[in-house]
């Protein structure tokens, strides 16, 4: 049953997903107040239990955000199906959450490919609904929409590089792809400030 989360996944849900989890979650309740939105992560492989990695821990903080008391999870079918808009890191982790759940390809979208998808679209065509949670269901429908319509450059654009276990060069890679995606993600959960 849909509760009108937002999934973002990734692999081992100790880099990416928790990053981009505690900055939309940050924004989200901000705007709306605290939990109005569920914001969820998990990893396909997820190193359940483990808190962030330390070097990606340190990206957050640098983006304005707090990783304390987060803890890996696993990806489920039920995680899936319960959420209204799943980001995932890369296009690999968007087939394999329509594998685990079809139905969810509807709203299921690369953080990146969302970026690339709002940046395109004009203040009007963004949802207009004033209640959070139907303003990411409509976000999801709405992206959909325009799916393929403008293409990457490259298709590896659509996706955020995996820093685990690799060289402080790579970190930086990924935090400077999730602080040029977001501005354009949040645009489209919040609205147009």
């Amino acid at each position: 049953m849909d509760d009108g989360a937002i999934l973002l996944v990734c692999t081992g849900n100790v880099c990416r997903s928790p990053l981009l989890e505690r900055l939309v979650a940050k924004a989200l309740d901000e705007r709306f107040g605290a939990g109005a939105v569920p914001v969820r992560s998990a990893g396909t492989l997820g190193l359940v239990g483990q808190p962030m990695d330390e070097r990606a821990a340190a990206v957050l903080r640098d983006l304005g955000g707090d990783p304390d008391g987060f803890v890996a999870r696993r990806l489920t079918e039920p995680m899936i199906s319960s959420a209204s808009l799943v980001l995932t890191a890369t296009r690999e982790h968007r087939a394999q959450v329509a594998r685990m759940h079809p139905r969810a390809m509807k709203r299921a979208f690369t953080f990146r490919e969302l970026e690339h998808i709002l940046t395109h679209l004009p203040d009007e065509a963004l949802p207009q609904d004033t209640d959070p949670l139907e303003r990411v269901a409509a976000l999801a429908r709405t992206a959909t929409e325009h799916r393929g319509r403008r293409r990457p450059a490259s298709p590896d654009d659509l996706d955020i590089t995996d820093p685990f276990r690799r060289e402080d060069a790579v970190y930086a890679l990924m935090r400077e792809q999730v602080a040029g995606a977001l501005p354009a993600v949040l645009r489209g959960l919040l609205g147009p400030s």
